[in-house]
């Protein structure tokens, strides 16, 4: 019983490993590893190359599906392209299994003590998580060497013995447990080790190790359809292209399981040789067989899993995938782009609110209020997506563009709620009595609405970019905004003492107007807060101007944007 629980052990630490340097190397080369991908699709072998290369950082082919599905969501990549990637992808899996079945136990010690000494004394920088990968790689090894030592003491067992000796080949079950173990376990490499070393150890023959081999690489597609399966529709049909070169690759090859044994046995007389061997093989074949049919195989995706329409609200695209939370930097992308999104709703309704008012179309302005309700949606889904992201993976400067993010929603998730009340008022107050604010009345909500749409717009844009000039802008119209709302409210005040009927009938209509307009104006100036703090311009009542001449000493200078990341709350 303790020699079966020191190999169940060893297994999980092998697991174990593999997760570690998954995770460390998205953490410290995610930006780096999507750009790679992004650039690549040029032409097929430029793809193939570049799922080789990220899938041997990575070590998991997975890992590489979920990124470049990512890609094919947000319109950055074609299906064929991505398809192309993960061939690539599945050959460098295989790769590195070829490398890790090489007696590499002498660098366990050193990874491991190297790597926990980065890890300790810089936990949450770069250093920290390169340690944390050094320390994933040691385990993996020393995992291994585990392996080989339990399945040596087990085999010596009489029980153990009879059972093997009982044991006929059925290749079809070989191939189900493979697939269930490399999902259970997360990791297709770790399950072709794991069935080498037992080869090795004599403890499951070779022609059930094969058999245990093709099931891993169906188990790695099945994987990655399964954790899409809640993911936008351009999302999901990278994995399921995938899964199937994975089936008719596996149709094809199991037939000749036995031919390889036949042949390739003698040569090779290393039985964790021959298995990473036919493993390497395997994805050599279905890579050569597939990469000219990538667009045969994307069309008959985009007919099993058809692109919704684009025109219809339901039919939006969402740019919350749930499969770019293993890369942090990708998963802030899509939130802010989630939060543009967001943004742009408001907008509409902002926009809409002057319609209401000039056509006093009650219909409008029920369709426009409903709209909160979307925008309310988004931030909750914005929100919870974002705390779903590790934020001890996030490096300092993601960490700030993380609170960016939620400050920002935030603002747009209140502004939705006046925008409503606001629309609410005009129904109950003007739309159902028939009222018409006076002409000075509408040119000065005009102005005032004119004005909060620009400064709306502004706001997206240094929350886009982050402009320290383009934020000092806009704080700079939060003054002029609030004189104005005070301006306007003595004019009116000032048609009440003349008797004017139209501005008595709307006078309590009007100056909760212009003050409401001035509360969203604030909501919308607040975005600059972060961008001026983050360069010291902010004093504890208001700006700095020696510190903004400083970083702009002459009016119409090129200003150097400021980078979303740096920003401080």
């Amino acid at each position: 019983m303790t020699h079966l629980l020191n190999l169940l052990a060893a297994i999980a630490l092998l697991v174990w490993g593999t997760q570690l340097v998954r995770t460390g190397i998205l953490r410290v080369f995610g930006v780096n590893l999507r750009n790679l991908l992004a650039k690549s699709v040029s032409n097929r072998f430029n793809a193939t190359l570049s799922g080789i290369g990220v899938t041997a950082l990575v070590q998991s082919s997975t890992a590489t599906a979920l990124i470049v599905s990512s890609f094919v969501g947000q319109g950055l990549m074609t299906l064929p392209s991505a398809l192309t990637v993960m061939l690539g992808a599945d050959i460098g899996t295989s790769l590195m299994a070829v490398v890790f079945s090489l007696d590499l136990s002498w660098l366990s010690p050193l990874f491991i003590f190297v790597g926990v000494v980065l890890y300790i004394a810089r936990q949450s920088s770069t250093v920290g998580r390169v340690g944390r990968i050094l320390i994933g790689l040691g385990l993996m090894l020393l995992a291994l060497r585990l392996v080989t030592q339990s399945a040596n003491v087990l085999t010596q067992a009489p029980a153990v013995k009879a059972l093997l000796a009982s044991l006929s080949s059925d290749l079809l079950l070989e191939i189900l447990v493979g697939c269930v173990l490399s999902v259970l376990s997360y990791s297709s490499l770790a399950i072709v080790l794991l069935t080498a070393t037992l080869a090795s150890t004599g403890v499951v023959p070779l022609d059930v190790a094969l058999g245990l081999v093709l099931g891993a690489n169906l188990g790695s597609g099945l994987l990655a359809v399964l954790t899409t399966l809640n993911a936008n529709v351009e999302t999901r049909q990278v994995p399921l292209g995938n899964f199937v070169f994975k089936i008719i690759g596996i149709a094809m090859t199991a037939p000749f399981v036995s031919l390889w044994l036949k042949n390739v046995h003698p040569w090779v007389g290393e039985p964790a040789t021959l298995v990473v061997l036919f493993h390497l093989a395997f994805n050599l074949v279905v890579g050569v067989v597939f990469i000219g049919l990538t667009q045969v195989i994307a069309r008959w995706v985009e007919q099993w899993l058809p692109k919704p329409d684009r025109s219809t609200v339901a039919g939006r695209q969402r740019h919350l995938d749930a499969s770019a939370l293993a890369t942090p930097s990708l998963a802030i992308s899509c939130a802010v782009r989630e939060a543009m999104h967001q943004a742009d709703v408001v907008e509409t309704m902002l926009l809409g609110v002057l319609e209401v008012i000039k056509s006093n179309d009650h219909k409008l302005a029920q369709d426009l209020q409903k709209m909160d309700d979307t925008v309310d949606e988004l931030y909750s889904d914005i929100k919870y997506y974002l705390t779903k992201i590790s934020r001890e993976a996030l490096s300092e400067n993601e960490g700030h563009r993380w609170t960016d993010i939620i400050s920002f929603t935030i603002n747009m998730e209140q502004i939705g709620d006046i925008v409503e009340r606001v629309l609410m008022d005009i129904d109950d107050k003007k739309i159902r009595f028939g009222h018409e604010f006076s002409d000075a009345g509408m040119t000065e909500i005009t102005e005032l609405h004119g004005r909060l749409v620009s400064n709306l717009r502004l706001g997206m844009s240094v929350f886009l970019n982050g402009n320290v000039r383009d934020a000092q802008k806009l704080l700079e119209e939060k003054t002029r905004f609030r004189d104005l709302e005070r301006q306007y409210a003595a004019t009116h005040l000032e048609r009440l003492a003349v008797n004017t009927l139209q501005s008595i009938e709307t006078s309590s209509l009007h100056l909760d107007m212009i003050s409401d307009l001035k509360r969203i104006n604030s909501h919308i100036c607040s975005i600059a807060y972060p961008i001026l703090d983050s360069v010291g311009a902010l004093a504890p009542a208001r700006l700095r101007d020696s510190v903004l001449d400083s970083l702009h000493p002459v009016a119409g200078n090129s200003v150097q944007p400021h980078k979303p990341g740096k920003t401080r709350t």
